[in-house]
């Protein structure tokens, strides 16, 4: 299905001037970023900052992806700039968001895409010393924002006029909740347990050893077992993503309470997984739960929901740009009230292309 929101903001953004948006940390998110938006250039981006020092190496990052594949359009490197034919790009390798003339290059827009705790804090302070830049778009779900926008949970709830640091919270989130919601509306949650698949991320060791932060550099994590051998192991952990979820909703409809949650972290490169359970306020069937969401499918404005019965497996869900895609191979309701859902996302792609579209839709109620 086309997605007629997608298609409006396209048909007016060519025929004017693209927005610029600045990207700050050009790791996994921040390149797919890039990515997503090079297959529909909906803004500009005049500007990378990365702390790599080796502008060849940020290159080399971006043209050749072992999960992606390689580009066919490649950039070259023009001294300190990225070339291809669609976009040229500065790169700069600052530590510091706020140390970068983001004005000079007339951005609107920055995403920090870091990850780091030390940008998030000067977040603010880009947009005083940067008159062009009106919002910083932050790539996980800290509390140090003026807003967390999920796309299809909460964006009528956004303020331009004192929203301007903005969290896209976290890939989990942005597939669970719009679910939950969808749910929610509809019957109610008394309560749930979630469980996350999620795959290796780029601080784990091959070999057994410390498992150091990224969010805070010179720190390593508490929880042991992520600093275990993702290549051998299925690593249980906590999860961060019912937090994220609930902080979207009012909490006398859904809070973290009323959730159990828990998350594998699994030797795979690309696509998460999560398993739901849900007990209802109100009775339904399996047929009622899968035309609502056909329903949904049929009428959203952002490719959010996509249901989907096929035998398939994890892989076949790499590059969806859906933020969940429901498998209703396995959708059951027990009892009249006990509902098990099973969702399917790309963790990077399908992020990324909220990520560009919650730019779009920011740029579009700019004040």
């Amino acid at each position: 299905m086309k997605n007629k929101f997608h298609e409006g903001i396209c048909a007016g953004g060519m025929s004017k001037k693209m927005i610029k948006v600045g990207i700050n940390g050009f790791g996994r998110i921040g390149r797919a970023i890039m990515r997503v938006n090079m297959e529909n250039p909906r803004f500009d981006v005049p500007i990378i900052n990365d702390i790599n020092p080796d502008i060849e190496s940020v290159a080399y990052t971006i043209n050749y992806d072992t999960t992606y594949g390689s580009l066919t359009d490649w950039f070259v490197v023009e001294g300190q700039t990225l070339k291809n034919s669609q976009f040229t790009a500065h790169v700069s390798t600052s530590p510091s968001i706020d140390e970068i003339d983001w004005d000079s290059y007339g951005v609107s827009i920055v995403i920090d895409a870091s990850g780091t705790k030390e940008n998030l804090l000067k977040a603010r302070r880009v947009i005083e010393k940067n008159p062009s830049v009106k919002k910083v778009i932050v790539t996980h779900s800290p509390n140090e924002v003026d807003f967390t926008m999920v796309l299809g949970v909460n964006e009528d709830k956004y303020d331009s006029s004192i929203h301007h640091v903005i969290s896209s919270s976290i890939c989990d989130a942005t597939a669970i909740a719009p679910v939950l919601k969808i749910i929610l509306d509809n019957y109610g949650i008394e309560s749930a347990s979630i469980t996350t698949v999620h795959p290796l991320l780029g601080y784990q060791n091959v070999l057994d050893g410390l498992c150091a932060s990224w969010s805070m550099p010179g720190q390593t994590h508490v929880h042991y077992p992520l600093g275990r051998s993702i290549i051998d192991n299925l690593i249980p952990k906590p999860t961060t993503a019912v937090n994220a979820t609930c902080k979207l909703f009012d909490a006398e409809l859904l809070s973290k309470e009323k959730i159990a949650s828990f998350s594998y972290r699994t030797p795979t490169t690309i696509v998460a997984s999560s398993d739901i359970t849900l007990i209802l306020d109100k009775k339904t069937t399996t047929q009622q739960i899968m035309n609502l969401f056909e329903e949904y499918e049929n009428t959203q404005n952002w490719p959010i929901i996509h249901h989907c019965g096929r035998p398939l497996v994890s892989l076949d869900y790499k590059k969806n740009k859906h933020s969940a895609v429901v498998d209703h191979r396995w959708t059951q309701v027990t009892n009249d009230r006990l509902v098990k859902l099973i969702l399917w996302y790309d963790n990077e792609w399908g992020y990324s292309s909220r990520v560009c579209d919650q730019i779009m839709y920011i740029e579009q109620n700019m004040r």
